[in-house]
């Protein structure tokens, strides 16, 4: 759930801030001072922070630069009883993503705050695209797993599966030719390399970890074949693996 951190010194306006964002099903901190709303920032990290200018303790300016040298991608919403042009130029140079004017309109700060959050969101969402874009990523699918080899996550039936990093190069070196048969030999030269060279025991308690966390049944493998005299071969009509931009 979103949450907003409003830092202002008037118990009544905090009251009525708090109302008004939790009417709107989001969660609320609160802090009275410049400290207390930097400690909370630091522990909860909210999605948008609502700041007085006027604080005890540490002023609403200095805040601003703090929480935006800490996280400069949570949008701030100033409020500030002074409607100078000067004061607004100042806090946005800051930092500050929108400047309110007391007394306000509950309705336009909490318009403004959503806003906020939604510019925010837009932007996180662009940046995941484009770094996506920029890294191919190389996917596996197969029965109920996808794995992807590029962030080193896999999902079985939707449920996260943990691999380690020697079961990933193994699984991702005998998908890259389904079908055919791999010896044991060949996967310790390709896979573990001459420097690290383990027994070939080591490779069939590779596969058979494989087959525990990613076959129906461990005992009757589908896709994690053995070959007997030879070595194995992963076998699936399904099985896909892609390297996208």
């Amino acid at each position: 759930m979103d949450r907003v951190l409003v830092v202002e010194d008037s118990r009544p306006l905090q009251k009525a801030l708090q109302r008004l964002f939790q009417t709107d099903s989001l969660e609320v901190d609160v802090a009275a001072d410049g400290m207390s709303g930097l400690a909370v920032f630091e522990e909860k990290r909210p999605s948008a922070v609502v700041l007085d200018l006027k604080l005890p303790g540490r002023s609403g300016k200095e805040l601003c630069r703090d929480f935006k040298a800490s996280a400069p991608d949570v949008p701030i919403i100033v409020l500030s009883a002074n409607s100078e042009i000067e004061d607004k130029v100042l806090l946005l140079e800051l930092g500050a993503d929108d400047y309110v004017t007391k007394p306000f309109s509950p309705k336009e700060l909490l318009a403004r705050v959503r806003r906020a959050m939604r510019r925010s969101e837009q932007k996180h969402a662009s940046i995941a695209t484009k770094q996506a874009e920029a890294f191919p990523q190389e996917t596996l699918g197969f029965g109920q797993v996808q794995v992807n080899f590029t962030t080193m996550e896999v999902l079985r039936r939707g449920e996260k599966v943990a691999l380690t990093a020697q079961e990933f190069k193994v699984l991702r070196f005998l998908s890259k030719t389904p079908g055919r048969v791999v010896s044991r030999e060949e996967l310790l030269n390709e896979v573990w390399g001459y420097h690290n060279y383990p027994t070939t025991r080591t490779v069939d308690n590779h596969i058979l970890r494989l087959r525990q966390k990613l076959e129906s049944d461990a005992t009757n493998p589908e896709y994690f074949l053995t070959v007997h005299g030879v070595g194995y071969k992963f076998v699936s009509e399904q099985a896909s693996l892609r390297s996208s931009r």
